[in-house]
């Protein structure tokens, strides 16, 4: 009756938004995965260019511990550090490790 066809909407609808919840977890998994490749592409141009060790120290903390951890969202890497920083400022120096890697890039 009625009170299955109700039950059916709801199951439909929890379903869905299910279905939604996984897709967007499985593409934010997805955008985290292609975003560390790349960063441990440019760790890597960088270090065998110029060494990790010509870095400024926060950014060598970075470099390896993205090299060590390259599963984590920016925020869980923010969270390793000594002392935590957050979210934008791991943002902020991954960003700087990237247009370094592409000025020696353009060196080349």
């Amino acid at each position: 009756g009625t009170i299955d066809f109700i039950n059916i909407e709801i199951l439909k609808n929890v379903r869905n938004k299910a279905n939604r919840i996984s897709n967007c977890d499985i593409a934010n998994i997805n955008k985290v995965m292609l975003a560390a490749e790349r960063q441990i592409k440019d760790i890597l141009l960088i270090d065998e260019r110029m060494g990790l060790d010509a870095l400024s120290p926060d950014l060598q903390q970075m470099a390896l511990l993205r090299m060590d951890n390259p599963e984590l969202s920016l925020k869980e890497l923010g969270e390793l550090l000594d002392p935590p920083i957050g979210r934008s400022g791991v943002n902020h120096r991954l960003k700087r490790l990237q247009v370094l890697a592409d000025s020696l890039r353009t060196q080349s």
